[in-house]
């Protein structure tokens, strides 16, 4: 696969792995309740490492709205790349080769750390949606096929955001473009979105549908890469269906005497096998319920599922005018009562990508909140739904992620039932040369610990005493109040679970010979120094 490179892309490319833990401090006067939504104030590369041990793996959906650096000096927030503080950030990773770097670069390097610290926080059925104009889009079309990898690539939205058109010489701009990409596309399933217009050919006792054929027509999932989706149906011609015409048959996926094997078509230009949306299991479940035979017109067998009420894909040119700058830009005029942000996002067009992409109780992040879309969309959505889904948005300006991120959605909250607590990134878990800060509570490095040596998060539940938790049979166990005073010593050894189980203890000293070590199973680590590094 091809790959970009650009100046300072040597530089940052593990860059992910050196940014500093921080923790997240709490200021209840700025928040709103006691909640599980997150509104965080600070560069979002430190922000997305500090969620690492509490999130990592457990967030559904990512929007990201990042600038779209078309060289407008002006815009401060969305779109310089020159900003002092992005400035100061490439001079300290990138060196004096950051001084030579096109805006593009600096982008690119602003970027790659970020994205492959979203990736690494979705789950495994995880999605990301990403924001983007002409300015930036191939170049961030590449990087995410570098992260995410090209497989895992779903499509790019037109949105149409400017119907009016802005006058860019030689052509009226009227588009934006937002690329979609799964975490783990064979893990990954989405939802259909409503459709109160759509009329229906066919009914049964449930009520009315459409048909749609079940093989998937995206030429990227064949079936060399996708061998669990290519297999045989068998149509029983003899057999139509009773009740909605003559044309459905029962299908099975068992070989039976005069039936017809279906397996999915190529493309007709270039001959690529294509292979179904659906695996084994999952069509065992709906054979002759929601997927069932179909003979066409010109006698071609088929095998296809039936679409129900008020449901549709999403489509790749979204041009509702719901989905417009204009009216992003409308709504928020009407919670502060006067225009604060520039080109925000409207709720609408969140909101869709959250239906197709979450469930009622999905994690969803935005790194680059701006006017607080996002979290607004995601209350919107609960208090349709019913849905308990949960925000963290991270903003890097102060005055916005006060004034507008978190009173956009305190405002909005009155009639929406919402909460949130605000944070700011608080002292470095360690300090330069490997120290643990003073303000690091027990808590917070058995969360560190837990995480680096398992990369899972840590339920507080597991904690009791000095033992932090259990994974895949190793117990951990933790000696930390007083620093330099955590001595393992042979007295601690009653407190050790009796089991089978590698024991990996942490304190600042042993005492314990190493031949009772053994005879336990302990694994001692000194405090902080064997510390993994994510």
């Amino acid at each position: 696969m091809p790959s970009l490179n650009w100046i300072g892309k040597e530089k940052i490319v593990n860059h992910d792995k050196d940014v500093p833990f921080r923790l997240l401090k709490k200021h209840k006067a700025l928040s709103l309740g006691t909640s599980e939504n997150l509104i965080i104030e600070g560069d979002n590369l430190e922000a997305l490492k500090a969620l690492m041990p509490y999130y990592v793996g457990k967030v559904k959906c990512i929007y990201i709205d990042p600038p779209y650096n078309t060289g407008n000096e002006g815009w401060v927030y969305n779109d310089n790349v020159n900003s002092p503080k992005i400035k100061q950030w490439i001079g300290k990773v990138v060196g004096s080769e950051g001084e030579d770097l096109t805006r593009h670069d600096k982008w690119l390097c602003m970027m790659y750390p970020r994205l492959k610290l979203l990736r690494d926080l979705l789950s495994d059925d995880g999605v990301i949606f990403v924001s983007i104009d002409d300015n930036e889009h191939c170049h961030l079309k590449m990087i995410m096929d570098e992260i995410f990898g090209e497989s895992n690539f779903i499509g790019t939205f037109t949105v149409n955001t400017t119907p009016n058109a802005r006058d860019y010489g030689h052509i009226g701009k009227m588009h934006d473009f937002c690329i979609f990409y799964a975490k783990n596309i064979t893990q990954t399933q989405t939802n259909l979105l409503e459709d109160k217009e759509k009329i229906f050919k066919y009914s049964d006792k449930i009520g009315g549908f459409n048909i749609h054929p079940l093989y998937n027509s995206n030429v990227a999932f064949t079936n060399e890469n996708r061998p669990n989706l290519y297999y045989p149906f068998y149509l029983n011609k003899n057999k139509p269906i009773k009740g909605f015409g003559e044309n459905f048959f029962e299908i099975s996926l068992i070989k039976e005497k005069g039936f017809i094997e279906i397996f999915p078509p190529k493309s007709v230009k270039d001959n690529i096998q294509f292979v179904w949306r659906w695996g084994k299991p999952k069509s065992l479940t709906e054979l002759n319920k929601e997927i069932v035979g179909y003979c066409t017109g010109d006698n071609e067998y088929r095998i296809v599922q039936k679409m129900r009420t008020s449901e549709k894909l999403i489509r790749s040119i979204l041009s509702e005018k719901e989905y417009t700058s204009r009216r992003g830009t409308a709504i928020l005029e009407e919670i502060f009562g006067i225009k604060t942000f520039s080109f925000p996002k409207p709720v609408e067009l969140i909101k869709a990508f959250l239906k197709v992409a979450t469930n009622d109780d999905s994690i969803v992040l935005d790194s680059f909140a701006g006017s607080g879309t996002t979290g607004h969309a995601v209350l919107e959505l609960n208090k349709e739904d019913k849905g308990n889904r949960k925000f963290i948005l991270v903003e890097i300006e102060k005055d916005i992620a006060q004034k507008i991120t978190s009173e956009r959605v305190r405002r909005v909250s009155k009639n929406l039932n919402g909460s949130f607590e605000y944070c700011t990134l608080g002292n470095k878990l360690f300090g330069a040369k490997g120290a643990i800060d003073e303000e690091v509570s027990f808590t917070d490095l058995a969360n560190y610990i837990y995480f680096t040596e398992t990369q899972t998060n840590l339920e507080k539940k597991q904690i009791s005493g000095n033992f932090v938790g259990e994974h895949n049979k190793n117990d951990f166990y933790l000696l930390f109040k007083e620093k330099g005073k955590n001595t393992l010593t042979k007295s601690f050894l009653k407190n050790i679970t009796k089991n089978d189980h590698k024991k990996v203890i942490y304190a600042d000293f042993c005492t314990i010979p190493d031949d009772i070590l053994e005879a336990y199973n302990i694994t001692f680590k000194q405090i902080p120094y064997e510390v993994k590094v994510y």
